[in-house]
C-alpha cells in the first residue's frame, strides 16, 4: 500500500489506513532517514490505539511503554545500539512476542532478531512537508 502525506494534518487518516491494512499484525518496523518522521507517525498510531501519554522517541531508553486502550504499546528506537547483544540483554523477546503493539525504529540494527511476520513501513521524504509511505505485510 502506498500513501502520500503533505502535512502532519494527514497523519490521523494515515494512521487509520496503516492499522487497518496491518490487520492482526502487531510488529511494525519503521524505515526512513533521520528526520523522516518515524516518531511523528508513531505518535499518530499511538493516538489511534488510545494512548494518552506523551509519545516521544526512546532514543536513550531504547524502549518506551505507553498505556493503550486495551493493552500496552511498546515503542523502540534501536539507533544507538552498538550490536544486537544489547537487544538480547534487554529481553526484546518479551516485548516482540507479547501480542502487544511494537513500533520499532531502526530495525536494521537488529535485523537477525526480527520476527518472521511484521508490517513494514518505509517513509521517503519528498520535500519539507511531503512523505511517501509504503506499507507492506510480511508473513
Amino acid at each position: 500500500m502506498d500513501l502520500h502525506t503533505t502535512s502532519t494534518a494527514d497523519l490521523p487518516k494515515t494512521a487509520n489506513q496503516i492499522l487497518n491494512f496491518a490487520g492482526n499484525s502487531r510488529i511494525f518496523l519503521f524505515y526512513g532517514d533521520m528526520g523522516a518522521g518515524k516518531t511523528t507517525l508513531i505518535k499518530s498510531l499511538c493516538e489511534k490505539l488510545g494512548v494518552s501519554d506523551s509519545v516521544t522517541s526512546p532514543t536513550f531508553s531504547i524502549v518506551n511503554e505507553y498505556k493503550g486502550t486495551d493493552s500496552p504499546v511498546y515503542h523502540f528506537d534501536f539507533y544507538r545500539l552498538k550490536d544486537q547483544n544489547e537487544a538480547l540483554d534487554m529481553g526484546y523477546e518479551e516485548y516482540f512476542y507479547s501480542g502487544n503493539y511494537c513500533f520499532i525504529e531502526w530495525p536494521e540494527k537488529i535485523a537477525n532478531l526480527i520476527p518472521d511476520s511484521f508490517t513494514g513501513v518505509r517513509i521517503h521524504v519528498l520535500d519539507a512537508n511531503s512523505r511517501q509511505i509504503t506499507v507492506e505485510n510480511i508473513s
